[in-house]
């Protein structure tokens, strides 16, 4: 994986080193229980920081970038999250 693109709020975000399933889950469980951060990278280039506030309602995208196309990102069945 190279990398995992987030949409929140109309902005682009990026999280980089770590497992689609594992940023997958810890949306989830911020949807699910107690708001919590997601620690993101804002912007291209030279890293910098941004916290991404996770409650019901809020639509985020998790958008997985392979390292090349033949890559699987494990990503066929993420289910769904229903926060009505």
């Amino acid at each position: 994986m190279k990398r995992i693109d987030i949409v929140y709020g109309g902005e682009l975000y990026s999280v980089g080193g770590r497992e689609f399933e594992d940023v997958r889950q810890e949306v989830l469980d911020g949807m699910l229980s107690a708001p919590q951060w997601l620690r993101v990278n804002d912007g291209e280039g030279m890293r910098r920081e941004a916290f991404l506030l996770l409650t019901p309602g809020v639509p985020i995208a998790l958008v997985p970038v392979p390292e090349d196309e033949h890559e699987l990102t494990g990503a066929e069945d993420l289910g769904t999250i229903d926060n009505r």
